[in-house]
């Protein structure tokens, strides 16, 4: 005789005909359509110009209510750095602290953009994309291509082609990938940092520098550690710095 219930595990409401769970219209919050710009900032270009979007699996609505709690990870927030949990497959999200917009969607630069980029999702920069003289925030950052930006990553940044990177770059874990042959012209501020290619660079990390197999790094390292594997070579200063106990990550 049950008509309608609510999910003991969400709390989400669901009626029920002929012993199932169904839809019902008065109790569905619509999520506004994606829309093709997540970046917060003046435009330069056309509509077109727009980084392609990376479309995640949607999850079923029955799927939603009998697979338990969604996956979680934290993010900081771009305005007040306010450390929150959000739904991994999120699309975005509001602060806690201060009501800011996040954005977390994930994007591929398949051309050249001179405009800048604000998501805590992932950002790739492929083959034929360029990205010139702007800002870029995210979670993970992967380049392919080429970068003359600043860069501000609260999760990796991987590094696998070659060239001049222009900017000063802010990430938790820089990672130069066998075979690159990389000039940083700018700071590098990390927490830890895996080399395994050919970097020249000023390199501070409040962890460990990993140098692995045939790789070298060129110029100033600054670490609270460094690991410098057989075939691995350094030109340049070295210095080891106290490691800070209060530091919060973001994964």
């Amino acid at each position: 005789m049950v008509i309608s219930t609510v999910c003991r595990s969400c709390g989400f409401h669901m009626d029920i005909k002929d012993g199932k769970p169904v839809l019902s219209p008065m109790h569905v919050t619509k999520l506004v359509t994606p829309g093709n710009s997540p970046i917060q900032h003046a435009s330069t270009g056309g509509a077109h110009d727009e980084p392609k979007q990376i479309k995640r699996d949607r999850v079923g609505f029955f799927r939603k209510i009998f697979q338990g709690e969604p996956a979680k990870r934290l993010v900081d927030c771009f305005h007040c750095g306010k450390i929150f949990e959000v739904v991994r497959d999120a699309q975005s999200s509001q602060c806690l602290k201060c009501g800011g917009y996040i954005s977390l969607k994930d994007f591929e630069v398949n051309n050249e953009w001179r405009r800048g980029i604000q998501t805590r999702g992932n950002v790739i920069i492929l083959k034929s994309g360029t990205v010139i003289g702007v800002h870029v925030q995210c979670h993970d950052l992967t380049v392919f291509g080429k970068l003359a930006a600043s860069v501000e990553c609260s999760g990796i940044l991987r590094i696998r082609s070659h060239g001049k990177i222009i900017g000063n770059i802010k990430c938790r874990e820089l990672r130069v990938e066998r075979g690159a042959k990389v000039e940083f012209q700018g700071e590098i501020s990390a927490e830890h940092a895996f080399i395994d290619g050919n970097v020249k660079a000023q390199l501070t990390c409040t962890g460990t520098i990993t140098l692995q197999k045939k790789s070298h790094l060129q110029g100033l390292a600054r670490a609270g550690g460094i690991v410098v594997k057989a075939g691995a070579k350094h030109s340049g200063m070295m210095e080891i710095v106290k490691v800070p106990t209060d530091v919060t990550k973001v994964v």
